[in-house]
């Protein structure tokens, strides 16, 4: 028997973005948290690297703001840029404050007694501002959250729970745009419930999934930027696809990334005969912007035919590798390789999706009622190319931004009437769901295939025409069979990846992560790439 749940704020997502606004919002407000597998499934848990702000006394506002810029592209909207950074200092004490255990650095003693944060440095950044728990960044700032969260009589946290589609006034048949619910499948009693909220957040993460090889866990397939498109939300940039230099390769090594913070320590990347190559491709050499590390090593596989390339950081002292490294040092010698004598062997992999439902700097997207804060949004942050380690503090300034803005409108947002159950009465259990398998499998193969590093005119075509095809299955398949999560997140893969095509077809230069063969030069003036739905209201 499927079940009505009323709430005053639905947030679709459990990681860093959607924890931080439940846990910002007053406690008298009833708030139901939703993840559609385990808590920890989610991206945050396996972030490495940390957080970047504005810290260090000999850092500022200006310094993180020109890099950003400068890593973006020509694409980043300063104004996000610079309300981010601004921000940065406070979300970063409101951490501390609900006892995120970065890691101090014992060598620079306090005035006061205490000690200073250690701050590490990754590429594209001037200066040392990654503060971090080790290299489990994510994993120590998650488990501090959900433990605040836990304790929040008025947080309602609930697992197995696959949002399937928003529930808006329009679809209803009602005047007006706002988004009033959605409707989830309750993986434990296979049933689609109702969810009715006065406000919806969707912070369901990226799209990194489309590709055959990422550094995601397997749950970042697209589902708010699909479901946001559904609805009447424009969505942008998404053509801008970030795919990270380094991940492990190994057959039995799924999705492991291998830290960015190892080149700001030092590490070097090389060829199977030990020779180093990333100075050939930029000055910064290893700790140059992700897009030009990633082609770079893109580059030197497809010239010398080989399967990977070499991250090595062997040459630092045993000790300084694992106490700064214990989380990659342990995961390596998992396999059979011990980091402080050997190399690790690296691949570029799909790591971090910089477009998605368009907002404004309080995480509004087009649909009233409709936020979306962290990956699932674009707020002109990131640019062509998100700089390392701003994701993290993305996710906090505008959550926090987000929960400002709910609170201020509460007073003038009412419930609606009871809301129409979801309507299974036309549908039957499927007895094939290998196609489902199978379209899966396709869609990530020619999205890597045609859609991945370097692109070109015919590639993109290739995979548009496969693409439409795979939608015209999937909704046949929808409208007949019974929801389950395989399927409700391959129709928002399908979606977010025929966007990501046509985004990529639209624009005719190479900037930042988006590089072709075809058009290899910028254009003279950079422009996003903004798609509005049949549904959008404007």
């Amino acid at each position: 028997m499927s079940q009505h749940y009323q709430h005053d704020v639905l947030v679709i997502g459990s990681g860093a973005a959607g924890l931080t606004l439940a846990l910002t919002l007053p406690a008298h407000l009833r708030i139901a948290v939703l993840s559609k597998g385990d808590l920890a499934n989610g991206s945050t848990y396996w972030a490495q690297g940390g957080v970047a702000a504005v810290l260090d006394d000999a850092d500022t506002v200006e310094s993180h703001v020109a890099d950003t810029l400068n890593a973006g592209g020509g694409l980043c909207r300063e104004d996000a840029v610079r309300f981010t950074v601004e921000h940065s200092r406070e979300a970063i004490q409101w951490l501390i404050e609900q006892g995120v255990p970065f890691t101090r650095d014992d060598e620079q003693e306090r005035e006061d007694g205490g000690f200073e944060f250690h701050l590490t440095r990754e590429g594209g950044h001037s200066h040392r501002r990654i503060i971090h728990a080790a290299d489990a960044t994510g994993a120590a700032i998650f488990n501090t959250l959900l433990q605040q969260t836990r304790q929040r009589a008025n947080i309602e946290l609930q697992e197995q729970r696959v949002a399937v589609d928003l529930i808006t006034e329009r679809k209803l048949g009602l005047p007006g745009q706002r988004c009033v619910g959605a409707y989830v499948l309750n993986r434990t009693s296979g049933e689609v419930d109702t969810y009715h909220a006065r406000f919806v957040i969707l912070a369901t993460g990226g799209a990194a999934k489309v590709y055959l090889y990422t550094s995601n866990p397997d749950g970042a397939s697209g589902d708010g930027i699909a479901m946001a498109w559904r609805a009447g939300c424009r969505v942008g940039n998404l053509e801008f696809n970030q795919f990270h230099p380094t991940c492990l390769y190994h057959p039995q090594a799924k999705s492991f990334l291998v830290t960015e913070a190892l080149r700001g320590e030092g590490a070097h990347l090389k060829l199977p005969n030990g020779e180093r190559f990333m100075e050939r491709f930029d000055p910064r050499a290893e700790l140059a912007p992700r897009d030009i590390v990633a082609r770079a090593i893109d580059h030197e596989m497809k010239r010398l035919g080989i399967d990977c390339v070499y991250l090595d950081i062997s040459h630092k002292p045993a000790e300084f590798v694992k106490s700064h490294f214990p989380t990659v040092y342990e995961r390596c010698l998992t396999f059979g390789i011990d980091i402080t004598r050997q190399p690790i062997p690296v691949v570029p992999a799909a790591h971090y999706t910089c477009g998605g439902v368009v907002v404004d700097q309080h995480g509004h997207t087009d649909v009233p009622g409709l936020y979306a804060i962290g990956e699932t949004s674009f707020t002109g942050l990131h640019g062509a190319n998100r700089m390392a380690s701003n994701s993290l503090l993305e996710c906090f300034v505008y959550a926090r931004s987000a929960a400002q803005d709910i609170v201020a409108q509460l007073d003038r947002v009412p419930m609606l009437q009871e809301l129409p159950t979801w309507d299974a009465s036309q549908v039957t259990d499927s007895d094939e769901d290998v196609i489902i398998a199978h379209n899966w499998d396709e869609l990530r193969r020619f999205m890597w295939d045609y859609v991945g590093i370097v692109r070109t005119n015919k590639r993109l075509q290739r995979a548009q025409h496969r693409v439409r095809l795979l939608l015209d299955e999937i909704d046949e398949f929808y409208s007949n069979y019974k929801v389950s999560r395989d399927l409700i997140e391959l129709r928002n893969l399908a979606q977010v990846a025929e966007l990501m095509i046509e985004s990529a077809m639209l624009r005719r230069e190479s900037r930042g992560l988006h590089y072709t063969l075809d058009y290899p030069d910028l254009l003279p003036e950079a422009r996003d790439t903004i798609l509005a739905p049949p549904t959008y209201a404007g």
